[in-house]
């Protein structure tokens, strides 16, 4: 019985501690699940602008004449011609994609997205050092709180009964996704 008590301490004290981190990594973590349809870092925004013909014969004249056709304040830094009709311009806030022909120029910014961007920082272990040691002692600790939650519940409805089911088919179901996925 004393060793139930203390069972049932330390899953809800762990428990307890790591719940807020436990949020923040949920978060983050379905954030980063659907990186296929979104940026969860940055917020992309892009216009397209209708600037005319661009004069110039060297890529450093056509992204300045750009530059200045959108009244631009940032500083260029360097440009990349991405093919013989597309020149990207990098400046210090945003880029330009210049398509010298039809005088189009689509400007993006980029910006961090306010939370997720440091949520994900955390959950995707960015920031080394330290945090990889807190990381990793909450890690050891959701096994430690699994460990101890199976024990809580006795009787049918714990590990003798319905929560060996549970568990199983709770170990079952991924490693029948991996078996599909391979």
């Amino acid at each position: 019985m004393r060793l139930r008590k203390l069972v049932i301490a330390t899953h809800r004290d762990v428990g307890y501690f790591f719940a807020g981190l436990t949020v923040l990594y949920a978060i983050s973590g379905v954030a980063v699940n659907h990186m296929r349809d979104w940026n969860p870092n940055y917020s992309v925004k892009r216009q397209v602008h209708q600037a005319g013909v661009l004069p110039g014969d060297s890529d450093q004249e056509i992204a300045a004449a750009a530059i200045q056709r959108l009244g631009a304040q940032e500083a260029m830094l360097s440009t990349v011609r991405s093919s013989p009709e597309e020149l990207k311009v990098f400046l210090e806030q945003r880029s330009l994609l210049v398509r010298q022909t039809t005088g189009e120029i689509v400007d993006e910014r980029i910006s961090r997205r306010p939370v997720l961007f440091h949520l994900n920082f955390l959950h995707l272990n960015h920031g080394k050092g330290l945090w990889t040691w807190y990381a990793d002692i909450y890690a050891a600790a959701m096994l430690l709180l699994a460990l101890t939650g199976i024990f809580i519940i006795t009787g049918k409805k714990g590990i003798k009964g319905r929560g060996l089911i549970l568990m199983i088919a709770g170990l079952v179901l991924p490693l029948v996704f991996l078996v599909i996925q391979s």
